[in-house]
């Protein structure tokens, strides 16, 4: 996803992701055509926990049915929500592989969302992912939703604003559409179309490297921005766009996906994502944390994210508001 941070006043520095996604192998046509599913009009659809796992790989449904309740997580769980029984997770399913609505049109699914219900299993918790446009989900994190996992990078500026718990890393990359035939260089996008989700950290990152191109004397970039990031995806596959600018798993899962389209340059600005929890949280986050390092060690995440090819996102160590 991307994403940018709320209802996004931060430099949305963002989503960013590494590798290849979903054996599963649904086309990047029907991955858009299931994105375009859930429009922001829309606005949202909870899929309870049991219904949320048809469109991920079948492997992914079975770790996570493997896991047991670890009762000193479950005891960390903040009274008000493990007397509620259920984990609210509010995320922008748009964002392949990260999170997305399946074929069926409605079912939320992606590694993201595989993750949050691994941590709820731990916790002995039901757990529902709501569909939402992403500029209004941190808003509502303590409120609406317990957490948001969503494809935030951990920046200060949303730790400002809320508690990130670190659970993967990324990068940005871009790709160009097969062959590179305006000869673009990913070192000079001054005077080229790059397509972006709106409230990204690539598309603040694209304002910044347009504005030094101006600075140089050269043409600004043509910064077009998109709701879907499968449309940012689709418009430069079609010609219609010079550079698809994304983090680095939804990059490298839209390569895959298609034929049209090939990487441009090297994968940059590596950091953390993190899932969001309000500023006081009454030990939520640690209760996170503590569930995602349990995953960590015992191999489960490196089980899930290897069955949507995201593995060389696995990180070693997670923390509560890690520095950035």
């Amino acid at each position: 996803m991307y994403h940018a941070v709320l209802t996004d006043t931060a430099p949305a520095k963002e989503r960013h992701m590494k590798s290849l996604r979903h054996a599963a192998g649904a086309s990047l046509a029907v991955v858009a055509v299931a994105v375009s599913g859930c429009t922001y009009a829309s606005e949202e659809s909870a899929a309870p926990e049991g219904n949320s796992s048809n469109g991920g790989p079948s492997s992914s449904t079975e770790i996570i049915g493997s896991i047991k309740k670890d009762p000193t997580l479950a005891a960390m769980v903040p009274d008000d929500i493990r007397e509620s029984g259920t984990l609210r997770n509010g995320t922008a399913a748009n964002y392949a592989p990260a999170e997305f609505i399946d074929t069926d049109g409605s079912t939320v699914v992606g590694f993201d969302v595989d993750y949050v219900k691994a941590i709820g299993k731990l916790m002995g918790l039901q757990v529902t992912t709501t569909n939402s446009a992403f500029p209004s989900l941190i808003p509502a994190i303590g409120s609406k939703y317990d957490l948001s996992a969503s494809s935030f990078t951990i920046t200060p500026e949303r730790q400002n604003q809320v508690t990130l718990t670190s659970y993967f890393k990324a990068g940005y990359s871009m790709a160009v559409p097969k062959g590179n035939p305006k000869r673009i260089s990913p070192d000079d996008l001054c005077g080229h179309s790059v397509a972006v989700q709106t409230g990204t950290a690539q598309q603040t990152a694209a304002q910044q490297k347009s504005k030094k191109c101006t600075e140089a004397g050269k043409k600004p970039i043509d910064l077009l921005s998109y709701e879907s990031q499968s449309d940012a995806t689709t418009n430069v596959a079609g010609g219609k766009a010079d550079v698809l600018y994304a983090d680095s798993v939804i990059t490298g899962y839209a390569i895959k996906q298609t034929s049209k389209l090939e990487a441009l340059g090297n994968i940059t600005d590596a950091s953390m994502f993190g899932v969001a929890t309000a500023k006081n949280d009454g030990g939520l986050s640690k209760a996170i944390q503590a569930a995602t390092q349990k995953l960590i060690d015992d191999g489960t995440m490196k089980k899930l994210l290897t069955s949507w090819g995201t593995e060389d996102g696995l990180i070693e160590t997670s923390q509560v508001n890690p520095e950035s």
